[in-house]
């Protein structure tokens, strides 16, 4: 059953009630402003292996001070968005410096996350508290988009490359002027002939 309308409500209603004491108890305490999102992540988001479902960033790159976070829209099972958002937290409770290093696997792993430090997955104790917070905020109102469904745009500019060792002009045009030329384009600073990579 859903209790969200949307997922930014779910998100950040999981970080204030269920992760900021659990935080607490192990002595790294959350930033008090923390905004969660669902969203692409700035990169690697639609990669079929080391895909990145999760990003922090730091206070800093935000122009009000918040830590901004975001889970990615391929992910809709409940219990691995609040695992990926626990690892995410982490990152917001030690700072992004430290990478997946130092005070990051030292918080990481008393909190009871497991593996690689890079991509973490909860342990049996995390898993059974992550399990209980499911029943307390109900099921994480979003539906997966697959990104590899996302059309790619064709290119559409050409490269042509004089072949004159001393001019090396490389410019790019459309698949129209090629065809206008017939094929057999000159270099717009020495008029040499050049040749066209399709």
């Amino acid at each position: 059953m859903t209790k969200f309308k949307n997922r930014e409500t779910f998100l950040e209603t999981a970080v204030d009630q269920e992760l900021r004491p659990m935080f607490k108890e192990a002595g790294y305490p959350l930033p008090k402003k923390i905004k969660v999102t669902c969203g692409w992540p700035s990169k690697s988001a639609g990669r079929s292996s080391k895909q990145r479902i999760g990003e922090c960033w730091d206070k800093s790159a935000s122009k009000v001070g918040n830590v901004e976070i975001i889970i990615s829209m391929a992910l809709d099972d409940t219990a691995q968005v609040l695992d990926v958002l626990i690892h995410e937290c982490v990152h917001a409770a030690v700072g992004n410096a430290c990478g997946h290093k130092g005070p990051f696997r030292t918080l990481a792993m008393t909190l009871g996350l497991e593996g690689k430090m890079t991509a973490t997955t909860a342990g049996v104790e995390l898993s059974k508290k992550i399990n209980a917070m499911k029943k307390r905020l109900g099921k994480y109102p979003h539906s997966a988009i697959d990104f590899s469904n996302r059309k790619k745009q064709s290119t559409r500019m050409i490269k042509v490359t004089c072949v004159d060792d001393d001019c090396g002009m490389v410019f790019r045009t459309s698949k129209k002027w090629v065809e206008y030329s017939g094929g057999g384009m000159d270099c717009p600073i020495c008029h040499t002939c050049t040749v066209i990579d399709y």
